[in-house]
């Protein structure tokens, strides 16, 4: 039996500057994973990443990330792998980390 399609995000990181990238609903790319679209529709995720794998010039690596959604609706990492690339590296305070 197939498992049950659970909501996901489309990340990657930016080519050029490295950083962690979301997919937002416009198709557009942000740093901040609260602004990005969750997707609830396999066939949905699927088309979404298809065209973010086709941003090579923007993109590097993307993929699908469980996420969930947070009390006020928007996206939420499910793993602690997602919530490191959020908050980016912890060996001090830096980038992200900084301005939080």
């Amino acid at each position: 039996m197939a498992r049950a399609f659970t909501p996901k995000v489309v990340t990657a990181n930016h080519l050029l500057e490295g950083d962690v990238i979301y997919m937002t609903a416009s198709g557009d790319w942000t740093r901040d994973l609260a602004e990005a679209e969750l997707l609830t529709d396999e066939a949905v995720a699927d088309e979404r990443l298809i065209a973010a794998q086709q941003q090579t010039a923007v993109t590097v690596g993307a993929y699908l990330a469980d996420a969930i959604a947070g009390d006020d609706g928007r996206p939420a990492p499910t793993h602690f792998r997602e919530e490191f690339r959020r908050t980016g590296p912890s060996n001090y305070f830096h980038g992200k980390q900084a301005e939080a």
